[in-house]
């Protein structure tokens, strides 16, 4: 209206935006009349549009102007230089104007280059783990494990702490165990979506180690036989079974080989034979061979006398159950009786693995039961 002053009548409002995105500007100017509106980058004091004209020579800027007194500055696909101030100024004297500020944020995104990849390390060594991101802000760098599992932190004095995650462009392991194998997950966030990781395997490598959980394993005749060994090794290991004099078990129809893995360096080795006979009595050895060394295991498999379909202790006709699973109960009562002596032990053992369709089973050691008869 004639003999008004141009007002603003809102604010210019700060824009942030992901870099790559259109930034816009509304500058709303009441009583305007014959005055211009000009757009400046006030930082540079670069004017960049006056009216509905583009001074400037980017072609990513544009200036629209509707319902009259609303003014509009575009920036396409915008970049990091962009940020700044901008002012939306009306040519009055003075001159009135108002700004606002254009962020121009960026997601984060990982710098291959100078972040580490998979590591070996030896169990007890040192692994150095470093990643870097860029993006602004500065992302932020997050360790974790993939499973889920603990980060152990080793301090100068030895001290040991536990976390889940750890914040730090570097990770540091120290006197690595093989239980801190795996894969190691760093994570860069920054506020702007979406985050970004980078997956880390560290291999720990020691020579093969084997426990076996019975030694000692008895078993009828006719019957199906299951023997085992547990195998920790890393790097992988070649893993097979031999019997005492060295000969190469292999599969067929008489003995069936499998390996379970239950972790990144742990194996379940597992021989079972079938039809147990006379010819199977013996020595067992599991083998465990990597580019580290090697071990083995040793299992020694005897007969369990049957007598009448069950096998009977030889101690006074006193029949004692066994359990498929252990063999502490026998210990107990062959330990008791005065007829046992080093030499006797000997044929005691564990029926871990034994298949039958007999329900339980009776121990009857042909060698005990000679011994008790020239006692009496």
């Amino acid at each position: 209206a004639l003999g008004y002053e141009p007002d603003f009548i809102y604010p210019l409002e700060n824009v942030t935006i992901p870099q790559g995105r259109d930034a816009t500007f509304t500058c709303v100017v009441n009583n305007l009349g014959g005055y211009r509106v000009a757009w400046i980058k006030a930082d540079t004091k670069a004017i960049l549009a006056i009216h509905e004209h583009v001074i400037t020579n980017n072609a990513r800027l544009s200036v629209t102007h509707s319902d009259y007194n609303t003014w509009t500055l575009l920036i396409r696909s915008a970049r990091r230089e962009d940020r700044g101030q901008y002012m939306c100024q009306v040519n009055t004297d003075p001159m009135k104007s108002q700004t606002a500020f254009l962020e121009v944020v960026i997601p984060p995104d990982i710098i291959y280059e100078e972040t580490s990849g998979d590591m070996m390390v030896p169990e007890g060594g040192s692994a150095k783990l470093v990643c870097k991101a860029k993006g602004y802000p500065k992302p932020r760098i997050t360790w974790k494990r993939e499973d889920g599992g603990d980060i152990i932190l080793r301090g100068l004095q030895s001290a040991r702490s536990k976390v889940q995650s750890y914040e730090n462009e570097v990770l540091s392991l120290v006197k690595v165990t093989r239980s801190e194998m795996g894969a190691y997950l760093c994570i860069a966030a920054n506020g702007v979506p979406p985050s970004v990781s980078k997956r880390m395997m560290v291999h720990v490598h020691f020579h093969p180690l084997i426990q076996v959980p019975n030694q000692l394993v008895g078993a009828p005749t006719n019957t199906d036989v299951t023997l085992q060994c547990h195998v920790e090794a890393s790097p992988k290991a070649i893993n097979y079974w031999t019997r005492e004099n060295g000969e190469m078990i292999i599969t067929s129809d008489k003995y069936q080989m499998s390996e379970h893995n239950s972790s990144y360096y742990s194996v379940q080795m597992r021989l079972i034979i079938r039809r147990f006979g006379k010819i199977d009595i013996g020595g067992y050895k599991c083998i465990s061979k990597n580019s580290i060394g090697d071990a083995e295991g040793n299992i020694r498999l005897y007969e369990m006398q049957l007598k009448g379909g069950q096998v009977q202790r030889p101690d006074e006709d006193l029949e004692a159950e066994v359990d498929p699973l252990g063999s502490d109960e026998l210990d107990e009562e062959f330990n008791s009786s005065n007829a046992i002596n080093d030499d006797e032990s000997s044929v005691r053992g564990e029926m871990a693995g034994v298949s039958s369709s007999s329900p339980h089973f009776f121990l009857h050691p042909p060698v005990l039961l000679a011994l008790l008869v020239v006692c009496i």
